[in-house]
Order: C-alpha cells, then sequence, then structure tokens
C-alpha cells in the first residue's frame, strides 16, 4: 500500500495533463490514439504491479540501504581503529623524541666528561714532561759542572807539574824521592 500511492499520484499527474482533454470527438474509443496510450500506460502499470516490481525495488533499495549502512558503520569502525592508531604513533613518537633527547643529554655529558679527562690528562702529561725536561737540566747542568771542574782539575795538574818542572832542581828532586821512599819503608815495617 505504501508504494501503491505515489504510483496512484504519478497516474493521475500524468492522466490529468494529458493532451487527451484536447482532442476532439470520444475519448473512450479505441480510434483515440490518447485512450490507447492510456491503457497501455495503465496495462504497464499493473503488469509492474503483478510482478510486484516495487516490492522488489524497495527490497533493491532497503538492502543497498543497509550495504550502505553497514558500509558507512565499517568506515566508522576504520576511522576510530585509525585514529587509535595515529593516538598510538604519536605516542610512541614522543616516546622514541623522549628516549632520543636522553641519549643526546647523555652523549653530551660523556663528550664533557671526556674532555675533563682529556684536559687532566694533558695536564699530567705537561707536568711529567716538565719534570723530565728539568731533571734531564739537572743533569746536564751537573754533567757541566763535573766536566767544568774534570776540566780544571786537569789544567791544574799540567800548569802545576810545569810550576814544579820550572822550579825544581836534579838535587831538590833526589832529596824528595830519597825522603818518600824513607817514608814508605817507615810505613811499611
Amino acid at each position: 500500500m505504501r508504494h501503491l500511492r505515489p504510483l496512484l499520484t504519478v497516474t493521475f499527474a500524468a492522466g490529468a495533463a494529458s493532451p487527451a482533454w484536447a482532442a476532439k470527438g470520444p475519448f473512450f474509443s479505441l480510434g483515440n490514439t490518447d485512450f490507447v496510450v492510456l491503457l497501455a500506460f495503465l496495462l504497464f502499470i499493473a503488469v509492474l504491479f503483478y510482478f510486484k516490481v516495487p516490492g522488489l525495488l524497495g527490497g533493491m533499495l532497503d538492502k543497498r540501504a543497509e550495504g550502505i549502512k553497514s558500509e558507512l558503520e565499517e568506515a566508522r569502525a576504520l576511522r576510530e581503529e585509525a585514529q587509535s592508531l595515529l593516538a598510538s604513533y604519536e605516542r610512541k613518537q614522543r616516546e622514541v623524541q623522549e628516549q632520543a633527547d636522553r641519549i643526546v643529554e647523555a652523549a653530551k655529558e660523556e663528550a664533557r666528561t671526556a674532555a675533563e679527562q682529556a684536559r687532566a690528562d694533558l695536564a699530567m702529561s705537561l707536568e711529567r714532561r716538565m719534570a723530565a725536561a728539568e731533571e734531564q737540566i739537572a743533569n746536564a747542568q751537573s754533567a757541566a759542572v763535573k766536566e767544568v771542574r774534570d776540566q780544571s782539575v786537569t789544567v791544574a795538574v799540567a800548569v802545576a807539574r810545569e810550576v814544579i818542572a820550572k822550579q825544581m832542581t836534579a838535587a831538590a828532586g833526589n832529596k824528595l824521592i830519597d825522603t818518600a821512599i824513607s817514608e814508605v819503608e817507615t810505613k811499611l815495617h
């Protein structure tokens, strides 16, 4: 019944607007083409109702509406799932960013510590090198002093030999030799 009302409205509108009202002669005769067309149209509508075409069309439209409704529900579900995935990925991105920030801070701290350690090692190395250099300077200085002393002793002995050789006569030399021999004898006995 619900499908019948729109169909009757369409039929009445088609009949009212038809040029059949303008035709001359009897309307209800098979010689009037407007009447024949009206009969064919009504027969067509009757065949449609006999084969339950409006019900089939309504069922197909209802089925289509249910399909669209299920697709909309599926789309909503997919949208909600996508939103939850997006939120999950954003949360993971924040966590990864925080972890990256922590890694960068740890690396900076390690770099600072390594730089401080390198400075301390460099200072200790410089101190050791300075100490080694000072020790080498002291050794060189003592070696130079020893060399100067040795040289001065050699020069002094040579000068003393010359001076003694010039001042010593043969008799004084023999006297010194005799004195030295007698001293050795007294000490040995």
